[in-house]
């Protein structure tokens, strides 16, 4: 699989890149390159290739995403949130579906929106909310049962994609149990109003916009089928949830190296020895960066869930986000002021690598995770905060 993925992204990412600072500049979002990875069949890279798609595993999607993210941040991310929901689709297992009690029906309905995916659609993620952030137990958008369905009314926030998908994964308490978190894919259309409100330093290009909904989806839209399965699945993935951004900041801050290795070339500023050595500690701090993601990634796919994975998910978060933005700064000030004018491509990697560290977890909540656990105790029981 990884061979002829990476090979399609390697082709599309001159593209994406040429494509970049126009949509950054206007903070439109990139259509053309979502209809570049629709043709080479990408959104359905975590697919199963039993039902169309890649069969990718963990390892294998951060390889693409880093590739993906050297062309254009803001569309790797916005890939990123694709490829969490599919990946997690597609890792719910016979054994995995009989433990958490999902009926066949259900699964029946997860392989459908596979497919879908195989065949071209693509789906964003609505999570997160104003004041709760990407705390699935601290939502307000709510669910009922009604006759023939779900009704479901609520606002999210940063929802990447937004106005373009053609699903979206909503995260949603229970209006009869607010301790009952669900998640239903919602799909695009009637009910769901986009609020323009995305105009942010880096990754502009996303349109993470507000989303607003209320509307009533079939029976068969929450996934699993089982109600309150959303807390469990992020105890059990938190790869897709925590560590999945981090490729797509490691492929930025490599980026950012290579923009800023074309402009001292072009200015013959490379013969200054301080210079070299920025990039020379920027390439070191990115290689290891690369070695922690991939050993969380390679975990990931032998060890799903296992306490020690979970340390290296973490792990690669922080370490992602803290070096994207520390090599895009040294990365601009070695290239000096005239990298700073607007459409220059270091200006645009050094705001998007700096949004690394804001994703949740955000790197403060990922150092205070790894903290508690190297003092022995509980990350997801012993923080001040509920980490869902």
């Amino acid at each position: 699989m990884t061979v002829h993925a990476l090979e399609a992204v390697r082709r599309l990412a001159p593209r994406l890149a040429a494509r970049a600072a126009e949509h950054d500049r206007e903070g439109t979002f990139p259509v053309e390159d979502f209809e570049d990875l629709r043709e080479a069949g990408l959104f359905g890279l975590m697919v199963p290739r039993e039902l169309g798609g890649f069969g990718a595993t963990f390892a294998e999607y951060a390889a693409v995403a880093t590739e993906l993210a050297k062309g254009n941040g803001a569309t790797a991310l916005v890939f990123n949130m694709h490829a969490s929901v599919t990946g997690a689709l597609g890792a719910v297992t016979e054994e995995l579906a009989e433990a958490l009690g999902v009926p066949d029906d259900a699964l029946a309905a997860r392989d459908r929106l596979l497919r879908a995916a195989a065949d071209g659609a693509w789906y964003a993620v609505a999570m997160s909310e104003r004041g709760a952030g990407a705390r699935l137990s601290q939502l307000s958008t709510v669910y009922e049962p009604v006759e023939g369905g779900w009704h479901l009314k609520g606002s999210k926030t940063f929802c990447s994609g937004a106005g373009h998908a053609d699903g979206y994964l909503v995260a949603a308490r229970s209006a009869a149990d607010p301790s009952v978190v669900s998640q239903f894919l919602v799909p695009a259309g009637a009910g769901l109003t986009v609020e323009p409100t995305w105009d942010a330093l880096g990754m502009r290009a996303t349109a993470s916009h507000d989303l607003h909904l209320e509307l009533t989806v079939p029976t068969d839209r929450l996934l699993g089928g089982v109600e309150g399965l959303a807390l469990m699945v992020a105890q059990l993935m938190p790869h897709w949830l925590v560590a999945s951004y981090a490729a797509v900041y490691v492929g930025v801050a490599r980026a950012a190296i290579e923009a800023a290795a074309e402009h001292l070339n072009a200015r013959n500023l490379a013969g200054l020895p301080a210079v070299r050595a920025r990039l020379g500690r920027a390439d070191a701090a990115v290689a290891a960066a690369e070695l922690v993601v991939g050993e969380a990634a390679r975990r990931v796919d032998e060890a799903p869930g296992d306490a020690e994975t979970n340390r290296w998910v973490w792990r690669a978060k922080l370490l992602a986000g803290t070096t994207a933005a520390e090599v895009a700064a040294s990365m601009l000030e070695a290239a000096g002021t005239s990298a700073t004018r607007r459409g220059h491509p270091l200006e645009r990697l050094y705001r998007d690598a700096r949004c690394g560290s804001l994703h949740p977890a955000t790197s403060d909540v990922c150092a205070d995770w790894l903290g508690i656990a190297a003092l022995g105790g509980d990350p997801d029981r012993d923080g001040s905060a509920p980490r869902w």
